[in-house]
């Protein structure tokens, strides 16, 4: 009996990961399903449960754990932040001259794709069939750029960055153009490209780029040049359980299973006896199922409701302020779908 519950909640809380395949791969744990266990939803209990542990947090990448949710929404977490958390980036490219190597439409791609530095927050959405943006709505950058002949250059040098003067054009040569009263609004450097580094295109003597960019608000679901994270990710807790004690050239061997740091082997009365130091770490690449004699010592599980999130931003907004976007976002989804559900009933 005890070795059917242990079973049992097996099923209901872990992954696992066998030699051939993964089990217990869906949730199972809803109402009915279990005899002996309520899983009615009961929002005492989620609180309960619930929590969000920030684990790293720098400029721009952020890891945090969410514990206590179903795969549905930290899923959705995911998505909202690729695709759903607005930002501004450059829609129209209105080219005055350009005669470099790079053809119009590439370089208006390419210049979409420019993470823009500037709070999507203070800023509305440019209305359908708005030709002329307003200061409300619409960033404007100027790129201005002409290649000419170092006069200076050593007469038998054969580098371009001592030849020529102007001949890369980068994201810092784009300067910002306010539009009403943004100059007010904003201070001087706030409104700029993420990085002044990004290559843009390059040039030779005599030719030159000119144009101006419109910056409007929009979200990934529409172009992926608004998406606000270079990468947004999560993945289910390692569980590592050793079956039976491990020791000797075996110990030394079970660590080299597994990504460093994840199995530590320790010296106990004179026998090196090996055990699970931090199961976080494993990248679960199932290398100890190649090994006859280890396979049948270990098991490989996940836990079904911790997810580690990794969000990377691409420098527009801090990480943390991406995720409470986020959030936000989803909130809005559900209160919006609750409002549908009053307006049927009432019908």
């Amino acid at each position: 009996k005890m070795a059917a519950a242990q079973a049992v909640e097996e099923m209901r809380s872990r992954v696992v990961l066998g030699e051939f395949g993964v089990r217990n791969v869906h949730t199972t744990d809803f109402p009915g399903n279990y005899s002996g266990y309520d899983d009615a939803w009961d929002q005492d209990r989620f609180e309960k449960n619930f929590r969000v542990d920030v684990v790293h947090m720098d400029e721009n990448t952020l890891e945090f754990d969410m514990v206590g949710i179903d795969a549905a929404i930290a899923n959705a977490f995911r998505r909202i932040l690729l695709a759903e958390v607005p930002t501004m980036a450059v829609e129209k490219v209105l080219v005055y001259n350009n005669t470099s190597i790079v053809q119009d439409e590439i370089l208006a791609h390419r210049l979409g794709l420019i993470p823009i530095h500037a709070d999507p927050r203070l800023f509305e959405y440019r209305n359908q069939g708005d030709e002329e943006g307003t200061e409300i709505d619409t960033l404007q950058f100027r790129l201005q750029v002409r290649c000419t002949r170092n006069p200076h250059a050593a007469k038998d040098s054969s580098d371009p960055n001592e030849l020529y003067v102007n001949h890369k054009v980068y994201t810092r040569h784009m300067t910002w153009v306010p539009l009403g009263n943004q100059a007010d609004l904003f201070p001087e450097g706030t409104i700029r490209p993420v990085h002044d580094d990004i290559l843009i295109a390059q040039l030779r003597p005599g030719q030159e780029i000119d144009l101006l960019m419109h910056c409007v608000k929009g979200i990934g679901k529409d172009h992926a040049k608004f998406s606000p994270v270079a990468t947004a990710s999560y993945r289910l807790l390692p569980d590592i359980t050793l079956l039976e004690p491990v020791e000797g050239e075996a110990a030394e061997e079970l660590s080299r299973c597994f990504s460093p740091g994840v199995i530590e082997v320790h010296e106990v009365q004179g026998k090196k006896v090996a055990r699970v130091a931090n199961p976080r770490l494993d990248t679960f690449s199932r290398e100890v199922f190649r090994n006859e004699k280890l396979k049948k010592v270990v098991r490989l599980a996940r836990v079904r409701d911790h997810y580690i999130f990794s969000v990377e931003s691409t420098g527009v907004l801090p990480p943390d302020v991406l995720v409470s976007e986020a959030i936000k976002v989803l909130m809005g989804k559900c209160r919006r779908f609750l409002d549908e559900l009053d307006a049927v009933q009432m019908d």
